[in-house]
């Protein structure tokens, strides 16, 4: 029972924080400002937070990791606020549904670079999921050459391998890197600020995104980081998803921004190639956790 309740905990954590994330691409956008002012403004809030929770973790004897673990730690850092810039700035140069269809290439990403990088093998299935999950994203890619959105999607898929990166060095290092993510925002904060101070500060309704950096990504961050405590990562990976099937949904309810038909037809054969491959895996770790169970 007790095995149970917990992984019901972790799926309802987990969710929580999968749900939270659909809203964030909806409060860049109804911030309706200029992209280095969204991207400092959003920054800096993230950055408050991080350094407040930390110090109360700290005075209250709960013992936190490092803000940033050495030299790896930077390259971590590095990588995960080029992730930021790209996708930040892809908000607004390509649709919506672009931008989180593309994003859905992480895992498959992150599973090439640990096969090259840290000698991890790939299963067959993971190779045709990464093949076919190519094949939409080229849909969707070579349908914004002719809508005017490719350097948006280019973005998009900088920001998927950036994040793989990211993750990969992580994991090469063994180290707990989660609030490398956040301190990420230094760099976004003294790259945006100099943009700002020669163009001008200019966000129409800031509380929007003062509640995208205040809050939604602190409540993301923690939810998703706490959800592998009783999930496995294929099933935590499920509701990283979320974003993809819904983000579009509010953008179209919100902004009345229709996908373009050759989006609609990628984005589909990513999510079906993403849901099939997830759903596989949690297959397999179940099969394997009760052929563990002593009889």
């Amino acid at each position: 029972m007790t095995a149970e309740s917990d992984h019901i905990k972790g799926l309802a954590i987990t969710g929580f924080g999968g749900m939270v994330l659909t809203f964030d691409i909806p409060l860049l956008r109804l911030g309706d400002g200029e992209s280095w002012s969204v991207i400092f403004l959003r920054s800096v809030c993230s950055i408050v937070v991080l350094l407040v929770v930390w110090w109360l973790l700290k005075r209250f004897g709960r013992n936190p990791p490092p803000l940033i673990h050495g030299r790896i730690g930077w390259i971590v850092c590095g990588l995960y606020a080029l992730t930021g810039l790209c996708f930040l700035l892809a908000v607004f140069l390509t649709p919506t549904a672009n931008l989180v269809f593309i994003l859905a290439l992480n895992p498959m990403l992150a599973a090439l670079f640990a096969r090259i990088f840290l000698g991890e093998r790939l299963r067959r299935e993971t190779l045709i999921a990464m093949v076919v999950m190519a094949a939409g994203v080229y849909i969707i890619v070579s349908g914004g050459m002719t809508a005017g959105s490719l350097a948006g999607n280019l973005l998009a898929m900088g920001a998927a391998a950036s994040l793989a990166a990211a993750l990969t060095v992580s994991r090469a290092s063994g180290e707990d890197m989660g609030f490398s993510a956040v301190m990420s925002s230094l760099f976004l904060i003294a790259i945006a600020g100099v943009m700002v101070l020669f163009n001008g500060y200019h966000i129409a309704d800031p509380v929007w995104i003062v509640i995208d950096g205040a809050f939604l990504l602190p409540v993301t961050m923690f939810c998703l980081a706490t959800g592998p405590r009783w999930l496995t990562g294929p099933e935590v990976a499920m509701f990283y998803m979320l974003e993809t099937v819904l983000a579009p949904i509010w953008v179209w309810m919100i902004f009345a921004e229709v996908p373009e038909r050759h989006t609609f037809i990628g984005g589909a054969i990513v999510l079906t190639a993403l849901v099939t491959h997830t759903a596989v895996q949690i297959a397999r770790n179940r099969r394997r956790r009760l052929a563990a169970r002593p009889i």
